[in-house]
């Protein structure tokens, strides 16, 4: 039975999860974190995403897609880093365990009041 596909538009708020394989560190040092946030950073630039918060513990990332999906994004994102780190550190194979998770988030303020 194939996956579902990710529901996606432009303007959706994403929170997205993902993990190393083996629940490893995907840094492991401060310069490995620093390529991760600069080819971030030039990701989120050419693709017009924006990025609310993130959490490098090392996982967690708030977005909200532009007319790029997210799968675009984040496939960019995760491909780039694990070839620049296993090139780095003399490693070979998958360095995220499974595919990344993204929870489609509906924002606070359209969220219906409680009384």
């Amino acid at each position: 039975m194939p996956r579902k596909s990710r529901i996606d538009a432009p303007g959706a708020l994403h929170h997205i999860i993902v993990r190393g394989i083996e629940r490893r560190q995907i840094f492991e040092a401060d310069a490995d974190r620093d390529n991760f946030l600069s080819r971030l950073g030039d990701i989120l630039t050419e693709t017009e995403t924006d990025c609310y918060a993130w959490a490098l513990i090392p996982n967690h990332l708030l977005l909200r897609t532009s007319n790029v999906s997210i799968f675009t994004v984040i496939k960019r994102l995760l491909t780039g880093y694990a070839l620049w780190f296993n090139r780095k550190h003399g490693r070979y194979g998958h360095l995220f365990q499974n595919r990344y998770k993204s929870i489609l988030l509906k924002p606070f303020w359209l969220q219906p009041r409680k009384r």
